[in-house]
Order: C-alpha cells, then sequence, then structure tokens
C-alpha cells in the first residue's frame, strides 16, 4: 500500500490533519512513518494496527468513533461508508444498527457500574454519612453555642451598666439586638454562598 502524507492520511481516517499530529506526539503511530516535518510519510497497514489497538474507550466517541469506523474499513472488516457533504450534527443520535451505538453503551454501563462500586466501597470504609443526620447534629451545636454567647453578652451588658453607672436592662438590649441583627445578615451571606458554591476538587473526583 502507498505511503501517505499528514493530509492524506487524515482524509483516510476522517479525522484532522491536527489529530494526526496529536497522534504523533503522543506516541500512538511509533513505528508508522518515515521522514518528519512535511517529508513524514505514513504506513497505512501499520497506522491501522496502531490506533486499532491503542485508542482508549473515550475515544471511540466523537472524531474517535469516526477513526475507529474508518480503521475496519481499511481492514476489510466493515462496508466502506458512503461519503456524505454534509456531517451529522453534534450529538445526532446513532442509527439502531450503528456498531458504535452497542460501543457507546457498554462503555456508558461499564462506568457507571465502576461508579456504583466506588460508591459501594466508600460506604462500606465509612466515608460516607448521612446529610440530614449531619444537619441535625450541626444545628444542635450551633444552638448550643448561640445560647452560650447570648450568656456571655448578658453577662457583659451587667458589666457596662455596673462600671458605667448604665441601666442594665437597656444596656443587653441593644447588645443583644445587635448580635441578633449581625446574626441575620450572616446567615443570609452563608445561604447566598452555599447556593453559587462550586463542587471542591475532591468531590468532582469522587464523580459520586
Amino acid at each position: 500500500m502507498p505511503e501517505l502524507n499528514a493530509t492524506e492520511l487524515a482524509a483516510r481516517l476522517d479525522v484532522s490533519k491536527a489529530r494526526i499530529s496529536q497522534y504523533v506526539s503522543e506516541g500512538k503511530l511509533e513505528g508508522c512513518f518515515s521522514g518528519d516535518g512535511r517529508a513524514r510519510r505514513f504506513d497505512l497497514d501499520k497506522v491501522a494496527a496502531a490506533l486499532g489497538k491503542g485508542l482508549h474507550p473515550g475515544q471511540m466517541l466523537g472524531n474517535g468513533a469516526a477513526t475507529k469506523r474508518a480503521i475496519r474499513e481499511l481492514d476489510g472488516d466493515a462496508p466502506p461508508t458512503v461519503p456524505t457533504t454534509k456531517a451529522p450534527r453534534s450529538g445526532a443520535p446513532l442509527d439502531a444498527k450503528d456498531p458504535d451505538r452497542y460501543e457507546l453503551a457498554r462503555i456508558q454501563n461499564a462506568e457507571e457500574d465502576a461508579r456504583r462500586k466506588r460508591r459501594d466501597n466508600q460506604r462500606d470504609e465509612g466515608r460516607w454519612v448521612l446529610a440530614d443526620e449531619v444537619q441535625r447534629q450541626t444545628a444542635r451545636a450551633m444552638t448550643q453555642e448561640v445560647a452560650q454567647f447570648e450568656a456571655v453578652l448578658r453577662d457583659a451588658a451587667r458589666a457596662v451598666a455596673d462600671r458605667f453607672g448604665l441601666d442594665y436592662r437597656e444596656v443587653r438590649k441593644v447588645l443583644i439586638d445587635e448580635w441578633r441583627k449581625h446574626r441575620g445578615q450572616r446567615s443570609a451571606q452563608l445561604v447566598a454562598d452555599a447556593e453559587v458554591a462550586p463542587m471542591t476538587e475532591a468531590e468532582t473526583a469522587a464523580q459520586v
């Protein structure tokens, strides 16, 4: 089979020329070409064999799916596809008989199964807690802390009143009113912050 330049190879594999350069830089086409730069020529048989083994499951989607389909055609495992003047829109549903439809479903099922097993392992290791129980215990602890702080404010009001000859009830009212005003404002701000808070790196990595 004649050797092809990068543009010709990209056309045969139904991918962009940039994707061919990416395969080369990633070492996926090691031993499949000779020369460098514009003089680089690819052996199509070796490329088909290398990519047939080297494509990651995630690359079977998008351009990767087209590459895999082109490789099957080169190997004679599937009839050539009829070129179209308009590429299918991204996200279009696959035909029921399209082999990539089965592969996509298999990959999605495998990923979901892996996530489910990871969740089970984390639960068994005690890394998970019930959200409603955490909320209940946290609210209880915060209520106790607020009560303790308001007791401190009452004691402070008594000390200020005695030292400066002021009315204790008036001093206590001022301190308690200011404290509760601050609590309300702070609570509203924390709720607003929580609604727009992004997931942490650990939460994103968990993929639960």
